[in-house]
């Protein structure tokens, strides 16, 4: 992917396998919070204070809750995991570099009601959207199953259709998420940033540098740090020194990750540069 910086980035997409299994993590979770949330109803209706309805309509509020809203809930809060990926070390990440979006995410998992439930409700009782459905409704719900389940196998990034429509790719993370040695790293002389300098950038633009960062001694690397250097000095204001491309970026780095973790410490948190909240 490219961002919007216009560096290049590579990741590994996540193997069909490795989201099956995390999807069934979750589903597994999703049917504990189920049981969790059907004791209230199933304990109001033996002690005799809920009519039978009543109750049946409690647990299905729980199960539209749980089963619609599960995976969006933690998508928007882990950044694109949800317990079952952060198991597998999967993440959803947008496919064009930018930031993810609530809408984006919202967009992936509603698609999973017609993708997933909405056919396995008809293949299990499809008396329960047709009071008169034919036969071969079963069949045809088996058929819509396999379609979309078997997507993922069939294009270059195992994008299943809320993906499509979306607008992301699920990655799976890398072993190392930090550099350690890029905040130990000597300071270029006559290389410092003003907090306003730095205030230009958040999270997701640091995670970015050090992709760049990391990348070094790799084809093509010395033009991506020439790139990103130019695009993060025009966008500072930077009229200081000009060392080289290599530690410039990693003074910056450096010292905006100082500045992003002080700021963390008062309850401010900036997840990208046009995040105003921080």
């Amino acid at each position: 992917m490219v961002t919007p910086e216009g560096v290049p980035l590579h990741f590994v997409v996540a193997l069909v396998g490795d989201r099956i299994s995390a999807f069934l993590l979750d589903v597994l979770l999703i049917l504990a919070l189920l049981l969790v949330a059907a004791v209230p109803a199933i304990w109001l209706a033996v002690i005799g204070r809920a009519t039978s309805d009543l109750a049946q309509a409690l647990a299905m509020v729980a199960l539209f809750l749980i089963r619609t809203f599960y995976f969006a809930f933690f998508e928007l809060a882990w950044q694109g995991q949800t317990p079952g990926k952060r198991k597998h070390r999967l993440r959803a990440v947008e496919a064009r570099g930018g930031p993810l979006t609530a809408e984006a995410i919202i967009a992936r998992n509603l698609t999973r009601e017609v993708e997933l439930f909405l056919p396995l409700v008809a293949l299990t009782a499809p008396q329960a959207l047709f009071p008169s459905a034919p036969g071969w409704t079963r069949l045809g719900a088996l058929g819509w199953m396999v379609i979309f389940g078997f997507m993922p196998f069939f294009n270059r990034d195992r994008l299943r259709v809320g993906d499509l429509i979306a607008g992301t790719v699920v990655i799976r993370l890398p072993d190392a998420l930090l550099l350690a040695d890029l905040t130990t790293a000597e300071v270029a002389p006559g290389v410092a940033f003003s907090d306003a300098q730095l205030d230009v950038y958040g999270v997701y633009e640091l995670q970015v540098l050090e992709g760049v960062l990391r990348e070094r001694g790799r084809p093509g690397n010395a033009e991506a740090l020439a790139t990103v250097a130019g695009q993060i000095q025009r966008k500072i204001g930077w009229e200081g020194s000009s060392p080289p491309d290599g530690a410039f970026l990693e003074a910056f780095y450096a010292a905006l990750r100082g500045r992003l973790e002080r700021r963390l410490l008062f309850g401010k948190r900036r997840a990208h540069k046009h995040d105003r909240a921080g």
